[in-house]
């Protein structure tokens, strides 16, 4: 394990990562401003949870696979595009909502299934293999050269940085769903949702379009 330095600058680099817009963060405050406080924090354990599925996936060698391998990287990313493409114009084509509907879908706690959100970050996150990849790149740089066991470190490693991670998608999820209940805010909502569905449309394009990197693995 890195010694204390080391270990301090890799959660403050996590949490920078983290505070960056992305589908990720877009998927949390999307659901918090339409569904509550609750639908954002359900949204990003899902996130959370897709991120575990690549840690314990690179950490058997799967990651690397898919860093190595050109039909894996592409198969999965074209699944990953048409799932961000699916949820962005789902989002533009969607119905508008009196802001009285809209206050009541919330005070429910989104009677939208909960677990349906949660899903819904699980695959947004698992589907996405530059997530994978992120892990190979990332974290080994903060394992000692020569450190026995370095499955279990990148393990360690990598679940620290998803603990850490669930501080800031509460704050995004609380930050949105104040903003919601701003009345300029609901009555905006459906062109939050479609310039959403917009930004969606845009990560599951770049994501179709993206080629396989060249990872580095290990140190």
């Amino acid at each position: 394990m890195p010694d204390l330095p080391h270990l301090l600058a890799f959660i403050a680099a996590g949490w920078l990562l983290n505070l960056t817009p992305g589908p990720d963060v877009l998927y949390v405050v999307t659901n918090s401003l339409r569904s509550g406080v609750r639908a954002g924090i359900m949204a990003g354990l899902g996130i959370t949870t897709g991120c575990f599925v690549h840690i314990f996936a690179a950490a058997v060698g799967v990651g690397t696979l898919m860093a190595t391998s050109a039909t894996a990287f592409t198969v999965l990313k074209y699944i990953g595009a048409a799932y961000l493409l699916y949820l962005g114009v789902r989002m533009v084509l969607s119905r508008a909502k009196p802001p009285t509907d809209l206050r009541a879908e919330a005070a429910a706690g989104g009677e939208r299934s909960l677990k349906a959100i949660f899903l819904g970050g699980f695959w947004t996150n698992v589907l996405n293999p530059k997530v994978a990849l992120f892990f190979l790149a990332f974290v080994p740089q903060f394992i000692a050269p020569g450190a026995g066991n370095t499955a279990l470190y990148f393990v360690l490693l990598g679940v620290l940085f998803n603990i850490n991670a669930i501080p800031v998608n509460v704050g995004w999820a609380v930050a949105a769903g104040w903003m919601a209940r701003r009345s300029a805010v609901q009555k905006g909502m459906h062109w939050l949702d479609r310039a959403a569905g917009v930004l969606f449309i845009g990560f599951g394009l770049k994501l179709a379009f993206t080629d396989a990197p060249a990872v580095r693995v290990g140190r």
